[in-house]
């Protein structure tokens, strides 16, 4: 059974049609949207501030989300993927977007729509990720731009997979 619970009399919103793991954790002010999935080990900590995720949002095995007290909370956009072991704390990621696996994006960044944040690349705070980029590196710099192929064979196609993957573990 995963843990979701309430914090400060706030509780997690999460719609029925979304895919939460058996040992994910949602606790405080988390508002989901719809066809979202948390996988195993993932976290999700609106204990502090608000967290709030679009629709299609999959939060991967062991990433986690969090925010900053009464500082920064943390918004995702729709058809965002978040990958494993990655770190979304107290910033704004916009719609279409890819989290590398192991990424971290700190306190007050805002990644723009149609970017990837490359695998182990570390976002410092306060950086703005430009629209249709890719950025990579420690710390995270722009590294090229991204073609239209690359939105729909990598962004859509990874998100549109985690709500394919999450309806082989739904039970009814």
């Amino acid at each position: 059974m995963p843990i979701i619970m309430p914090v400060n009399g706030k509780e997690p919103i999460i719609p029925d049609n979304c895919f939460i793991a058996e040992n994910a954790t949602i606790v405080g002010e988390v508002t989901m949207g719809n066809d979202c999935s948390v996988w195993f080990n993932a976290v999700i900590r609106g204990d502090v501030h608000f967290i709030k995720m679009g629709n299609k949002v999959n939060v991967q095995d062991g990433a986690v989300i969090h925010a900053t007290y009464q500082k920064s909370p943390t918004t995702i956009g729709n058809n965002v993927s978040i990958g494993h072991n990655a770190i979304v704390h107290g910033c704004t990621i916009k719609n279409n977007v890819l989290i590398g696996m192991g990424s971290i994006v700190m306190d007050d960044c805002i990644v723009e729509s149609n970017s990837i944040i490359a695998a182990g690349a570390v976002v410092t705070q306060n950086t703005i990720v430009e629209a249709g980029s890719i950025y990579a590196g420690v710390p995270a710099r722009k590294v090229k731009d991204i073609s239209k192929e690359l939105i729909s064979g990598e962004i859509n196609r990874i998100a549109e997979n985690y709500v394919k993957y999450s309806s082989w573990f739904k039970v009814d």
